[in-house]
C-alpha cells in the first residue's frame, strides 16, 4: 500500500518564532488515523526564527532524530553535551530513563528540520546524544543510513529496529530501497518533486508504504529524500 499525506493536511502550529507542521498527532493537533507509522511515532516539519528555539524540557523513553534541513540547530542536555548541527547532518538523542534538553537556532537566519521520534524497543537505558556529519554528495543517488539499529549498519545508533536513512537525486534518475515484509517506510521529500511506485508527491508531502517490497523514488525535479524503515 501506498498513502500519500499532503502537506496541506498535515497539522499546523504557528507560534510565531516556531512553525510546525505535524505529520501525525502531537501537542494540540490529534488525528486518531494519524497517530504513528509502525515505530514511527513522529515527524515534525519545523521552521525555527532566528536566535530562537525550544528551552530546557524533559524526555523519556524515544529515540529523537534531527535532519537539519538549512541553517543549524545547537543542542544542550543535563548529560553535559553540547554541539551544533548544520544543514544536511543529523543528530540522535536516546532519551533513555530520561534527559532534559534545549534545541536553539543560534544563527541569523531561519532554521529548518525535520524532528523524528521512534519509539524504543525496550524502556529505560542511560541517556545518550550524538552527532555526525553527512556531506550530501556522499548521498548522491543512493540512500544512505543516518541513524540505525539494525546490527551490520554504519550509523549514529538508536535503540529500535529501525533505519533512518537519506538520499539525494537529480531529476530525471532514481533510487529504490527494499522494504522487507511486515516493515513501515515513511518518505519524505525534503525538497523536488518525485514519483514513488508511480504515485506523484510534492516536495514535504508524507508518503506511507507497507507490503510493496522494492520502494523506486523517481526525481521530477533535483530532490532531497528522508526515509524512516521501521516496524
Amino acid at each position: 500500500m501506498i498513502d500519500i499525506r499532503k502537506f496541506d493536511t498535515l497539522g499546523h502550529a504557528d507560534h510565531g518564532w516556531l512553525d510546525a507542521r505535524h505529520h501525525f498527532s502531537f501537542a494540540n493537533y490529534h488525528d486518531p488515523k494519524r497517530m504513528g507509522w509502525g515505530a514511527l511515532r513522529v515527524w515534525n516539519d519545523d521552521a525555527i526564527g532566528a536566535q530562537a528555539g525550544f528551552p530546557p524540557h524533559p524526555h523519556r523513553d524515544m529515540e529523537i532524530i534531527t535532519y537539519v534541513r538549512s541553517g543549524a540547530i545547537t543542542h544542550r542536555d543535563s548529560m553535559g553535551n553540547t554541539g551544533r548541527t548544520a544543514a544536511g547532518d543529523v543528530q540522535v538523542m536516546s532519551a533513555g530513563t530520561g534527559v532534559t534538553h534545549s534545541e536553539f537556532n543560534l544563527e541569523d537566519e531561519e532554521t529548518t528540520l525535520f524532528q523524528i521520534w521512534i519509539m524504543p524497543d525496550r524502556a529505560g537505558g542511560n541517556p545518550g546524544w550524538g552527532a555526525r556529519q553527512f556531506p550530501k554528495n556522499d548521498r548522491s543517488g543512493q540512500f544512505v543510513t543516518l541513524a540505525s539499529g539494525i546490527e551490520g549498519d554504519d550509523a549514529l545508533p538508536i535503540r529500535a529496529d529501525a533505519r533512518v536513512a537519506a538520499a539525494t537525486v537529480n531529476a530525471g534518475e532514481s533510487v529504490s530501497y527494499d522494504l522487507e515484509a511486515g516493515r513501515h517506510a515513511y518518505l519524505v521529500a525534503a525538497k523536488g518533486r518525485i514519483r514513488v511506485n508511480g504515485t506523484e508527491a510534492d516536495p514535504r508531502d508524507g508518503i506511507a508504504l507497507r507490503d510493496v517490497g522494492t520502494i523506486k523514488v523517481e526525481a521530477l525535479d533535483d530532490a532531497e529524500l528522508v526515509l524512516v524503515d521501521s516496524l
